[in-house]
C-alpha cells in the first residue's frame, strides 16, 4: 500500500486513513473493510506500528491506528465513532440498521467484537504477555502494554473472557442461521459481520495467499499457547470465509 506519510497527510484534501504500515491490525483492516464496501475512497497514512508516532500525536491528538480525518470535522479513532462517520459519509448501503431493535444489537455485538474488554482487546492483552513477562520486554513492547492496560492478572483471565465471547457468538450465528439468515444482525450484512470477518484472524489467520502477513505475527496469531483454537468453531470459521466469499475484497493489502 502506497502510503502518505503524516506531514503529506496534513496537506491534503480529502478522507485521510491512518494505518500501521505493514501489518494487517484488525482495527485497521476492518476500517478499511467499511469505507471499501460503501464505496468510500480514502488515502492511506503511515502510522509505526509501536512507535512513539510523535507526528500523529500532534496532528490528531493520540498515536494509535486507524484514525479517520475527514476534509472537514474532527479526527477520530474510536471503533463506534468512526464506523458513524462512515455511515454519515455514505449512507448506502447501511451497515447500521435503522430499526432501534436491531441497531441496538449491532452496535452490542460490534462493542463485544472490537471494544474495550472485547475479542481483541482480549487476545491483544494475550499476545503481549510472553514479552511482557520475560522480565526485560522492548520498549515498543511496554508502551503498547501501558497503552492497554496490560497486566498479569487481565492478560490470565483473557483466555476465559475469550472463550465466553466466542460461545456467544456462535450461538448468535446459530440462531439466526435457524431464522434463515447468513448474517450475525437481521438479514443483510451489517458491520458485524466486517468486524468479526476481521477479527477472528487474530487466532485463525487466512492462508497467505489472501493474506500476506509477516511470518512473525502468522506465528504469533495461529499460536495455539492459550488454547484457543478450540473455540473457534467451524460455524464462525464458515462465517468469515463467507464474507470474503460474497462481501470484502481480497487479498488483503497493507
Amino acid at each position: 500500500m502506497d502510503y502518505l506519510s503524516v506531514a503529506e497527510a496534513r496537506s491534503r484534501p480529502g478522507l485521510r486513513l491512518v494505518l500501521s504500515a505493514g501489518v494487517p491490525g484488525p482495527w485497521g483492516e476492518a476500517a478499511k473493510a467499511l469505507l471499501q464496501h460503501k464505496g468510500i475512497s480514502f488515502m492511506p497514512v503511515r502510522q509505526e506500528p509501536g512507535g512513539s508516532n510523535e507526528e500523529l500525536l500532534d496532528w490528531t491528538g493520540q498515536s494509535s491506528a486507524p484514525v479517520l480525518v475527514p476534509e472537514h470535522g474532527p479526527a477520530v479513532s474510536h471503533w463506534l465513532d468512526l464506523l458513524l462517520v462512515a455511515e454519515q459519509l455514505a449512507p448506502s448501503p447501511a451497515l447500521l440498521p435503522q430499526d432501534l431493535e436491531l441497531r441496538t444489537q449491532a452496535i452490542g455485538l460490534c462493542t463485544l467484537i472490537a471494544g474495550v474488554d472485547g475479542f481483541g482487546w482480549q487476545r491483544r492483552l494475550q499476545l503481549l504477555a510472553p514479552g511482557m513477562e520475560s522480565g526485560n520486554p522492548p520498549e515498543t513492547l511496554a508502551r503498547l502494554a501501558w497503552k492497554y492496560g496490560w497486566n498479569e492478572q487481565a492478560a490470565h483471565l483473557a483466555q476465559q473472557r475469550l472463550a465466553e465471547i466466542c460461545h456467544y457468538l456462535d450461538q448468535c450465528l446459530a440462531a439466526q442461521q435457524a431464522s434463515g439468515s447468513d448474517y450475525f444482525v437481521g438479514t443483510t450484512l451489517s458491520a458485524v459481520d466486517i468486524y468479526w470477518a476481521n477479527f477472528v484472524g487474530m487466532i485463525s489467520p487466512l492462508p497467505a495467499a489472501d493474506n500476506p502477513m509477516p511470518e512473525y505475527m502468522r506465528a504469533t496469531y495461529s499460536s495455539d499457547a492459550f488454547g484457543l483454537k478450540a473455540s473457534i468453531t467451524e460455524r464462525l470459521l464458515a462465517h468469515r470465509d463467507y464474507m470474503y466469499q460474497q462481501h470484502l475484497e481480497l487479498p488483503l493489502v497493507f
